[in-house]
């Protein structure tokens, strides 16, 4: 590879990617995820050997209830999925019964408890 080939491999683009995702265990509950989800329009599901990536545009919501059905369990819970999950990126709202992810921090801003922010000022408006 030419030293212009290796400086394009690792420029560093700041720019917003416009999705999320989490990357799991290929446990049999990772799999079982990763088949569920992979069957949703804008989900991108890519398998290795020892994790999968679970990847969307805009946002994910992953249904506790849903996954213990695909599972064949009587309960699947948030603290169970964040044990298979091993990292995600985008803002993650985890609520009773779902992980909600979302690509732009401030489409979360409702579940958090803060305004986004008007005009230039980037950091998030805090309740007093």
């Amino acid at each position: 590879m030419s030293d212009q080939g290796k400086e394009e491999q690792f420029t560093n683009d700041r720019s917003s990617s416009g999705k999320c995702g989490v990357t799991m265990s290929a446990s049999v509950e990772g799999n079982a995820i990763a088949e569920l989800y992979g069957e949703r329009p804008g989900v991108e599901v890519t398998s290795y050997p020892a994790m999968i990536r679970i990847d969307a545009e805009d946002r994910l919501v992953f249904d506790m209830e849903e996954i213990a059905e695909a599972l064949g369990e009587p309960e699947f819970t948030t603290y169970d999925f964040e044990i298979e999950t091993s990292t995600h990126y985008g803002r993650m709202v985890r609520l009773d019964n779902q992980i909600l992810l979302f690509a732009n921090p401030e489409d979360a801003a409702e579940y958090l408890g803060f305004e986004p922010p008007e005009g230039d000022d980037d950091e998030p408006q805090l309740p007093g």
